[in-house]
């Protein structure tokens, strides 16, 4: 793995000429060039069919570029074998549009697994998984099955599965999509608190009053091309 360690300037995602397509289709991204620096928040836009999930895709390592150079953590993914890019996935939490939780199990359960992949203690995931219900504010469903969940009470509980291995790095694929304004006006804060604290979020959503009530930079997605919107003074 590279060590970026000696270049604390590095953008914590870096894309070079990039490109994507599908096999037998024609690219969805194409020539994209764009860096985003540690700590940032940013939110993804364009219209529905614009490329926004395949970014995304491609951001949290489902996907290689089919051109061009991305670099995460300052690690050429084209170049990362499988070993790598699974130390990499650690730093990265991914919020879903269709949450992909495992709605046979219960709240913690959920919440829980992530830390449990890594092995940790379950006096310590107690604890972390807790704190989390706390912070978005579910700790009276703690046991609750996810299937007997509201989508704003899912969409939160997914949240707090991807922050629970304490990422670098939070994705979020129209995180706000499925629920009402006031609940979308919470999620937010939670990932506004989240940026505060650090970690760099990135949010793809199609929603422009959303995009508009927050003075973050854009990356627009347009006939497959990207262009970075910065946060003062944006077009």
């Amino acid at each position: 793995m590279t060590d970026n360690s000696t270049n604390v300037n590095a953008p914590i995602i870096d894309l070079q000429n990039v490109s994507v397509g599908y096999e037998g289709n024609e690219e969805v991204l194409s020539n994209i060039s764009l860096s985003l620096d540690a700590g940032s928040f940013t939110f993804i836009t364009g219209k529905s069919g614009a490329g926004k999930t395949t970014l995304l895709n491609m951001l949290y390592l489902y996907k290689k570029p089919t051109k061009g150079i991305l670099n995460v953590f300052g690690n050429n993914i084209n170049f990362s074998n499988r070993d790598t890019l699974a130390l990499l996935r650690q730093k990265i939490g991914v919020v879903f549009q269709d949450f992909r939780l495992l709605e046979n199990l219960s709240v913690y359960e959920n919440i829980a697994l992530p830390l449990r992949v890594r092995g940790m203690n379950e006096k310590e995931i107690y604890r972390r998984v807790v704190e989390l219900l706390n912070w978005v504010e579910l700790q009276k469903s703690i046991y609750k099955n996810c299937a007997s969940l509201s989508g704003g009470e899912k969409q939160r509980v997914a949240i707090a599965r991807a922050v629970i291995n304490r990422p670098d790095i939070l994705f979020a694929d129209e995180p706000t999509g499925s629920v009402d304004s006031e609940i979308a006006a919470k999620i937010m804060r939670l990932f506004v608190e989240l940026n505060r604290v650090g970690t760099t979020v990135l949010i793809a959503t199609h929603n422009e009053q959303l995009t508009s009530s927050y003075n973050f930079q854009r990356v627009n997605l347009y006939n497959g091309t990207a262009k970075l919107y910065p946060a003062l003074g944006r077009i």
